[in-house]
């Protein structure tokens, strides 16, 4: 897994959205994006 750097572009990716679409990053190019997850919430603790 290649970590990301401070300013370098974000990689092609499709995951789905909160009501199961697949959504895909070039859908919103030429828009401005936030992405917000949570990395402990399908885990234990």
């Amino acid at each position: 897994m290649t970590l990301l750097t401070v300013g370098a572009r974000a990689p092609s990716f499709t995951l789905p959205d909160q009501h199961g679409a697949r959504r895909s990053l070039a859908e919103f190019r030429g828009h401005h994006l936030v992405l917000w997850w949570y990395p402990k919430a399908d885990t234990p603790g």
